[in-house]
């Protein structure tokens, strides 16, 4: 691992990579690295503990939260989302499921339209982000608004579906989003350093993302987010906690093998190739199969790739707002080469 520790040495110093990388291979750890800062005014550095949000990379805890409640018998995948909450929106198609929900086909308005919108921080003018504090909390960014296209009608990334998906959790659990997946999820999975913390209140041991700029000056992404996470994204973990996640999910120990199978079966296929089961996106290079989770925020940049047939396991976690894919992209190369 000497050579790979100095390539990415080399390309973090290109590229001021910002975060903690880990590989894992059968089951062990075979490499981990921390660089840059988790807090830049008190040069206090990334740890291998480092707490960082990961965005939409936290999607999978969605979808398996819901997996668990469909085992429990409370909903069914292609249940209709309007028999099941009992918030009113009034412009909704009434034949949206939950599958559509999960797979980005539901044609619901999306909050933060990546086809339309390039700046985060414009939706928080009218809603601002400090009011973002529960999952109701996103509801005057699109309840009344109307449907971009009839549902299951194609493929399009949308936040506010997985919003409504963390809706249902809470009405059928009878818990906050964040305290189910805290209790069903995370504990399950021996995830003890990860949680859906507040921005104005983090605990110790978690990177403040940064947001840099050409000039080389930086602010904190403290007023360009939600001030805390949710079924969307904005989840914070570190690392190692993500390779916990992935062997309990790949064991059966949140999910049965049927409902797991269900959540990493290709449903969707977007245009440029590139797949999605449920919360997680799914792509065959030669002969590799690779599972990837991935989450962009203004001062978060997250990146997972999982290796079933090699069994080997990438996480890289930054609080910058660039720079990890192309540390995967590097290992990814080292490691998995000779197996395409």
């Amino acid at each position: 691992m000497g050579n790979l520790q100095e390539k990415i040495e080399s390309l973090q110093n290109e590229i001021q990579f910002s975060g903690t990388v880990i590989v894992a291979q059968g089951g062990n750890e075979i490499f981990n690295g921390n660089y840059g800062y988790a807090n830049r005014g008190d040069k206090i550095r990334n740890q291998l503990n480092t707490k960082f949000g990961i965005a939409s990379g936290c999607k999978i805890f969605t979808s398996t939260a819901i997996g668990q409640l469909v085992e429990q018998g409370k909903l069914k995948f292609d249940s209709k989302l309007k028999n099941f909450i009992s918030i009113d929106f009034p412009h909704f198609d009434p034949d949206i499921t939950v599958h559509h929900l999960l797979t980005h086909t539901s044609g619901v308005p999306d909050y933060f339209d990546e086809e339309v919108m390039d700046d985060f921080e414009e939706l928080w003018i009218n809603v601002p982000m400090y009011h973002i504090r529960s999952l109701k909390d996103f509801l005057p960014l699109f309840q009344n608004s109307k449907m971009k296209y009839q549902a299951g009608e194609r493929f399009s990334y949308n936040n506010t579906g997985y919003i409504l998906l963390g809706l249902l959790v809470e009405e059928l659990s009878g818990q906050s989003f964040d305290e189910y997946v805290m209790e069903h999820i995370f504990k399950r999975a021996g995830m003890e350093d990860s949680g859906y913390f507040e921005l104005d209140r983090l605990p110790s041991m978690t990177a403040t993302g940064y947001i840099d700029f050409e000039d080389g000056s930086w602010k904190t992404n403290l007023y360009s987010v939600p001030v805390k996470g949710g079924s969307d994204g904005g989840a914070f973990v570190t690392a190692p906690d993500m390779l916990k996640f992935w062997k309990a999910l790949t064991s059966h120990s949140l999910m049965g093998r049927e409902t797991t199978e269900q959540l990493l079966t290709i449903h969707e296929t977007e245009k440029d190739g590139l797949s999605y089961g449920y919360g997680i996106w799914i792509e065959k290079v030669g002969q590799v199969l690779q599972y990837m989770l991935m989450g962009y925020d203004p001062g978060v940049n997250f990146h997972a790739s999982f290796y079933p047939e090699q069994d080997v396991q990438i996480v890289v976690c930054s609080n910058g707002s660039r720079g990890a894919y192309k540390i995967l992209s590097l290992v990814q190369e080292e490691i998995l080469s000779q197996y395409r």
